[in-house]
């Protein structure tokens, strides 16, 4: 694969719903531009961008993938994404690599709602979209059904650029409206032919739509339009060009992957319409000063890392998009966000799946993979020595489903351990947390489905099984009343003995404290050099918990009154001395549990919530409100919720809403457990003991 300058280069990610075709959109059209000789087809799995074993066993792409092109003179990347939701992460790591997205839609299932987020997050970033409809010849296919839907979803701004000519078994090519010409194809090779009669009234009634469209990418052009002029192909594709660059158009063609029907046409618009890198211009923050700066291709070296692979064998592949300069063999690298210079032997490669093929230089825009990188990370900056700015990290969606893992065999924790963060190293919607107060290794993750993956990854590569326990749930006990109480601790056995003696009060704190501990001895009753021997013995007590093992909080203790022997005394003393009385006053100053409530906003189709709610109260949730989302048809249920309630949260909302559920969640206050659960809990906990 050759050189090619930066305004040569189109970056696109390929997103869609799970099922409607986009791997095998993208294999196509690496066979349709020579980049590839063979592509598997349907369910015989011999993909080229799935290659994974857990991506042939389900047939599923469960990881990004590059595959670049070549086509009349230009480079193009497109990055294959998953379609699941549950590696959703991936999509966003491949849009921030990308300039532009192309959108797959099933001609037969139309919008889904993987979709939608997808477009959702490209608006976000203010990235250029086009879609394709595929699967034009399968039983069932609706293209002015999907178009409609679209418009609705997404606004006016969708343009169909192309018609089908028929639809299902009998559909054979498209109709391009801005040339009003059609094509027919066999075995992927076109034949232009007239526009069929049946269909010129459709195309023109189409094309008048694009003209419009086109004509508001300027005010020349506008000019023109109203002024009654036709507008040439040329300045239609260049106002459809800059519209869809403002993210006005979104410009839709359609066709069949696996028959390969108009695959030669979306290459075509790659080039024509996706922006190309010189037009990429990018927001860093300056290491040194903390200034923004905006960059420009034709700085120095500025590289972003938006995935990281890791294998026990051939080792780290950092997949790193270059926004300025150029990456040559031998250059020096800076991690700004590691702060090190990378020790690389310097070689790159790009992937067409799995196959690696050698790149001396990489110009601003292009994407590459650089092997054995030390230090690099996901959403690592990497720079000249002497440019250091720093690019915004990817915002990864907030994996919510937690689970707590042991090793199946005893002795392989330490093992565990390494397996699940290398993992967590690849994929950072795996957040691994290890709970010092449960001795649990805790995982945060995106659902069962991306739970197996991990579970299976970790065994495949790492040699490590793992086996599911009950995730710790951080109760906290407190008291609701006031108490005193005094012990004295003496003991006696040849030479110094020991002797403590206190008197304590406990109250309830109300300001959101833990703990506060207040000294009321006068009178030396207590000398000063004990004082903070009771303190500790006070705090360290609480914090084992007095009823159900767990810390407690919101206490004062206060020292009122006690005595020392001059011979005897000893911080020790002193210190056993409050733990007794702490255990022997708590039981008579109400003690209860606290359990962790967190705010939950769930976002749904309207439909939907009246389930939500009673699901949400079924959870002992308090549902706040609801209220409309920025998105027709969507609503926001606004709730509090046991953190204890929620452990499957993730796949009921799904069940519920069909998929198109989504929530987030943050910690809000510890509230009273009710009796019954708090019940249960002190009982497990007495059992265990």
């Amino acid at each position: 694969m050759k050189e090619y300058s930066s305004d040569k280069i189109r970056n696109v990610a390929v997103v869609s719903h799970d099922g409607a075709g986009k791997t095998a959109l993208v294999e196509s059209l690496l066979l349709t531009s020579g980049a590839v000789d063979f592509v598997g087809k349907g369910q015989d799995n011999k993909h080229i961008m799935d290659f994974e074993p857990e991506e042939i066993k389900r047939n599923v792409t469960i990881q990004l993938g590059m595959a670049p092109c070549e086509w009349h003179d230009h480079k193009v990347n497109f990055v294959d994404t998953p379609g699941y939701n549950e590696f959703h992460g991936e999509v966003r790591a491949a849009l921030r690599a990308c300039d532009g997205m192309l959108m797959v839609l099933s001609a037969t299932s139309g919008v889904e709602t993987d979709t939608v987020r997808a477009w959702d997050y490209a608006v976000e970033l203010q990235m250029p979209r086009m879609a394709f409809i595929n699967k034009m010849d399968v039983d069932g296919a609706d293209f002015f059904g999907t178009i409609e839907r679209m418009r609705e979803l997404f606004g006016k701004g969708i343009m169909p650029l192309q018609i089908p000519i028929g639809e299902g078994a009998n559909f054979e090519g498209v109709v391009d409206v801005a040339k009003m010409t059609a094509f027919t194809y066999k075995d992927g090779q076109p034949t232009e032919i007239a526009v069929p009669a049946h269909l010129i009234e459709k195309a023109q009634e189409i094309r008048e739509m694009t003209v419009e469209a086109a004509a508001e990418g300027s005010d020349e052009l506008l000019e023109k339009y109203l002024e009654g002029e036709e507008l040439s192909l040329d300045e239609i594709r260049q106002g459809l060009r800059e519209g869809m660059i403002s993210g006005r158009v979104c410009p839709i063609m359609c066709g069949s992957a696996t028959s390969r029907i108009g695959l030669d046409q979306v290459l075509d618009r790659m080039i024509r319409y996706m922006p190309d890198a010189t037009k990429k211009v990018m927001t860093a923050t300056d290491a040194e000063t903390g200034e923004q700066r905006a960059i420009h291709v034709d700085k120095p070296l500025t590289a972003f890392v938006f995935k990281t692979l890791l294998d026990p064998f051939a080792g780290k592949q950092s997949f790193v998009r270059i926004f300025s300069g150029e990456l040559k063999e031998g250059d020096r690298l800076f991690d700004v966000n590691q702060g090190v210079e990378e020790k690389w032997g310097g070689k790159m490669v790009t992937l067409i799946g799995k196959q690696q093929i050698p790149v001396s230089t990489a110009k601003a825009g292009d994407i590459v993979v650089i092997p054995k990188l030390a230090n690099a990370k996901t959403g690592d900056t990497l720079t000249a020595p002497d440019f250091k700015v720093t690019y915004d990290a990817i915002r990864f969606p907030q994996p919510l489903y937690t689970v707590a893992m042991e090793p199946v065999k005893k002795g392989e924790e330490e093992k565990l351990a390494s397996a699940v963060l290398k993992v967590a190293e690849e994929d950072p919607t795996c957040v691994v947390v290890k709970n010092a107060e449960a001795r649990q290794l805790q995982v945060d993750c995106m659902g069962e489905v991306h739970l197996e993956h991990i579970l299976n990854k970790m065994d495949r590569k790492y040699g490590v099984q793992a086996k599911l326990v009950t995730p710790y749930i951080p109760y906290r006990e407190t008291i609701k009343g006031s108490a005193e109480t005094e012990s004295k601790y003496k003991k006696q056995s040849g030479g110094h003995g020991q002797y403590g003696h206190v008197k304590i009060q406990v109250d309830p704190l109300y300001d959101g404290s833990e703990f506060a501990f207040v000294d009321k001895i006068f009178g030396g009753a207590v000398p000063k050099q004990y004082i903070p021997a009771v303190e500790k013995g006070a705090k360290e007590t609480l914090d084992k918990g007095l009823i159900a093992g767990y810390p407690m909080i919101g206490v004062q203790v206060t020292l009122l009154d006690g005595s020392y022997h001059s011979v005897d005394s000893s911080e020790l003393a002193f210190k056993v001395a409050t733990s007794q009385a702490i255990k022997d006053v708590i039981p008579k100053a109400k003690p209860v549990l606290l359990e962790p409530i967190y705010e939950v906003n769930v976002f749904a189709p309207d439909a939907f919530m009246g389930d939500i709610m009673g699901d949400l109260n079924s959870r002992r949730g308090r549902v706040l409100g609801m209220e409309q989302s920025e998105r027709t048809g969507i609503s926001v249920v606004k709730a509090q919720v046991p953190l204890a309630e929620m452990a499957d949260y993730v796949t009921a909302l799904r069940s519920i809403t069909q998929g198109q559920g989504v929530f987030n969640r943050q910690f809000h206050t510890y509230e009273e457990v009710p009796h019954k659960q708090a019940e249960e809990i002190i009982a497990a906990h007495k059992t265990q003991e």
